[in-house]
């Protein structure tokens, strides 16, 4: 069982910027990929980013490409996601997940990441 804890979520105005972390607890210590997704009122839960656990592998879906970078820190538990250049369709729940694999089909994620934190709320005004 992982526990999932996000930090940083809140209010900025479009073009604005944010940064978001997570904090992962595991029992065995052993916290394999890690990612976000985000979940927008009355949408599905989609994926945004990942990484790999030396963080030297990146992942994004296509529309955050080139204004979000997530990483990872030295102690492997922690991720973050740096979000430049925000939109109002960025509206979102973001939510902090982590996994054995990511799994992809046509390019887009469709499995593989297993846990989930509670998220963080992140609103940008136009």
């Amino acid at each position: 069982q992982v526990q999932l804890v996000e930090f940083g979520g809140g209010l900025v105005q479009a073009g604005g910027s944010l940064n978001l972390s997570c904090v992962a607890f595991e029992n065995d210590n052993r916290i394999d990929i890690m990612g976000w997704f985000r979940q927008a009122p009355g949408k599905e839960r989609e994926f945004v980013a990942g990484v790999s656990r030396s963080g030297n592998i990146t992942r994004y879906e296509d529309s955050v490409k080139g204004r979000f970078t997530i990483s990872r820190g030295n102690a492997k538990n922690t991720i973050y996601l740096q979000m430049n250049s925000l939109k109002p369709e960025d509206t979102a729940v973001y939510l902090c997940s982590s996994g054995p694999r990511i799994i992809t089909s046509s390019g887009r994620y469709s499995g593989g990441m297993e846990y989930f934190g509670t998220g963080t709320l992140v609103t940008v005004s136009s």
